[in-house]
């Protein structure tokens, strides 16, 4: 609520946040009744709220985690629905969120606390051991790494095909073709080697199934709009760290284990690309600058591994499961001449060697704007990612943007590509396995936000925006508080956060580093104003719903000298805290019009409990 002295006489008569009117109250001349509050709540939201309604949308627990001497970290996670409208089915509705993480130290039993959405879908634990990440869903309390994902034992899973196979063929890249890389080839085997090459493999059960796309799809959401880059270049496993390492011991076998592009819609992409690899001394490019290591790379031979025409169903999409394994075959180091046949491939390579991978896309659809090479070492992507003549250049990666990173869940090392437009990184996934070292990926999950939203004078409009916080539970003993957010012209002060740069003594606006009588953050998506920060160390069984009240984030509005907190059930909304990172509404709108799923859930708390999850998107602020 907003202080504006022109306004007064008109305050109580129209309230009313449906008339998209900001109603700046002075400090008032005489005490403000629960009778004028209650008038002014049923008045703004057109609604009577059931009085059990506890604004709530938060359970909070204690989970027992039994580990063993392999495990470092482990790593508390929710799933829950972020998108409930209808979309298609490629398009990542679920998503598990990070609620708490904690370093073992040698414990084997450790209990962790939490806060969780009420509304969810059940808890995971991630175990991070020194072979590889094993995820367990949660049943009931405890959860326990025994029984953990086995590593693969090849010999006793697939038999290698027999006789030789021999290169057949070599072509021109479409870099050479272009001019971009000259004298690049690509060598490839006959297509009767192919089917005799593709090996029956065992499918995955349902349980890693499911597993596989809670994990998968939260470290990579689909969808243009997510620009899944940064968790790439988070995972540290891109470009120079993309490539494994053989360990000499066994075959090193690539499984195609989904793809999702649209076919019909996009010319049947993925369908009509193959898989190449390529293979080097990992001491050869030791001193080398990254465009000497980048030509290196360009210069040696690329052979065809997999004709993903003969793995996928041409029609299929967004299906998980195995669909043929293939070995690598090791073809010795001298560089392969143009048209020379019959060099014999072995399915053992030696060990200390990098393998390389890039996919061919060869769809005639949209003519040739679609076809090129695209290299999971972004280095060697520097003109087919920024050529506009060419489809890929859309995707905005950059002269040297990576085409694929790792994740590594139950054990099994994925190999996760974007080998489109937009960049999400989930357009095939492979798993790679066998001999080859372990690569062991931290997962980027996003961390569950909780957000405290205030409304700052007793007869509000209740757009909810006057004070914004998010909170973030980044381990054990850690908070992270971020003040985003005051649409209120009245002096304001947080109370009960005093870390970092978040003072209560000082007034919020001060804390921005502006004056009263400015909004921040809620009129537009333009706004600069950075986020003011303070992280709080608290003990491991804290919990932010369970935190007591003289405890918690609370409101000093100076100019009307009254407090704002948390409401309770039988009180009007003037403080919640939502268990999401929540858009709250833009200035001068009330939450029932941002979120018209808002009444409903008031007047009777077991109805849409879901509602700040269905906003509309043009009535609340874009961060």
């Amino acid at each position: 609520m907003k202080t504006n002295v022109l306004v007064v006489m008109c305050l109580v008569v129209f309230a009313s946040c449906a008339r998209n009117v900001d109603l700046y109250e002075p400090q008032p001349t005489k005490p403000v009744s629960e009778e004028d509050i209650q008038n002014n709540v049923e008045d703004v939201f057109g609604v009577t709220f059931d009085p059990a309604q506890d604004w709530n949308t938060t359970i909070s627990g204690e989970m027992t985690i039994i580990a063993d001497a392999s495990v470092s970290k482990v790593q508390l996670l929710v799933k829950v629905r972020e998108v409930y409208d209808d979309v298609p089915s490629y398009v990542t509705r679920d998503a598990v969120k990070l609620l708490n993480e904690a370093e073992i130290n040698g414990q084997t039993t450790i209990k962790m606390s939490y806060d969780a959405p009420k509304e969810n879908q059940g808890f995971y634990v991630v175990f991070i051991t020194n072979k590889g990440n094993v995820v367990k869903k949660v049943e009931g309390s405890t959860v326990s790494i025994e029984d953990e994902a086995q590593t693969r034992t090849l010999s006793t899973n697939y038999s290698l095909p027999e006789g030789e196979f021999r290169l057949q063929t070599a072509i021109a890249s479409y870099a050479n073709q272009r001019g971009w890389v000259e004298g690049e080839l690509l060598y490839e085997l006959s297509d009767d080697d192919y089917r005799k090459l593709q090996m029956a493999s065992p499918d995955y059960t349902d349980t890693f199934k499911s597993i596989f796309r809670d994990i998968v799809f939260s470290c990579f959401p689909n969808g243009r709009e997510h620009r899944n880059l940064d968790r790439v270049i988070y995972s540290g496993y891109y470009n120079a760290n993309v490539y494994p390492i053989t360990t000499g011991d066994e075959p090193i076998i690539v499984t195609p284990v989904y793809k999702c592009d649209q076919p019909v819609k996009y010319g049947y992409e993925v369908w009509n690309s193959d898989l190449y690899y390529y293979y080097y001394k990992a001491s050869a490019v030791n001193g080398m600058t990254d465009a000497q290591a980048a030509a290196f790379f360009k210069s040696l031979p690329k052979y065809k591994a997999i004709p993903f025409s003969q793995t996928f169903d041409r029609q299929e999409d967004d299906k998980i499961g195995k669909h043929g394994s293939f070995a690598l075959l090791y073809f010795g180091d001298e560089t392969p001449q143009t048209g020379e046949n019959g060099t014999v491939g072995s399915f053992q390579f030696p060990k200390g060697y990098k393998i390389g991978f890039m996919v061919r896309a060869n769809t005639t659809s949209d003519g040739k704007k679609k076809q090129g090479e695209v290299y999971g070492d972004g280095r060697l992507n520097d003109h087919i990612n920024t050529d506009k003549n060419y489809n890929f250049s859309s995707s905005g990666l950059g002269p040297d943007g990576p085409r694929a990173t790792w994740l590594n869940i139950n054990k099994k090392m994925m190999l996760t590509w974007e080998s489109g437009t937009d960049a999400d990184y989930n357009d095939i996934i492979l798993e790679v396995e066998g001999g080859i070292e372990d690569i062991i990926v931290p997962p980027p999950f996003d961390s569950q936000v909780f957000t405290y939203c205030f409304e700052d004078t007793e007869l509000g409009d209740y757009d909810m925006n006057d004070i914004v916080i998010k909170a973030i539970r980044v381990n054990e003993t850690t908070i992270e508080y971020r003040l985003v957010a005051c649409g209120a012209y009245d002096e304001l002060y947080v109370k009960n956060l005093n870390y970092g740069n978040i003072n209560g003594d000082t007034e919020v606006h001060s804390l921005f580093g502006t004056t009263p009588k400015n909004f921040i953050n809620t009129t537009s998506g333009d706004d600069t104003y950075q986020p003011v920060v303070g992280t709080r160390t608290v003990s491991k069984d804290f919990k932010l719903f369970e935190e007591p009240e003289n405890q918690q984030p609370y409101v000093v509005n100076k100019t009307t000298g009254k407090e704002i907190h948390l409401s309770k059930a039988g009180q009007d909304p003037h403080g919640i805290m939502v268990a999401f990172d929540f858009q709250y509404p833009l200035e001068r709108t009330c939450i029932k019009d941002a979120y018209p799923l808002f009444n409903n859930w008031g007047t009777n708390p077991i109805n849409s409990t879901w509602w700040y999850m269905s906003p509309n998107s043009r009535k609340v602020y874009k961060h």
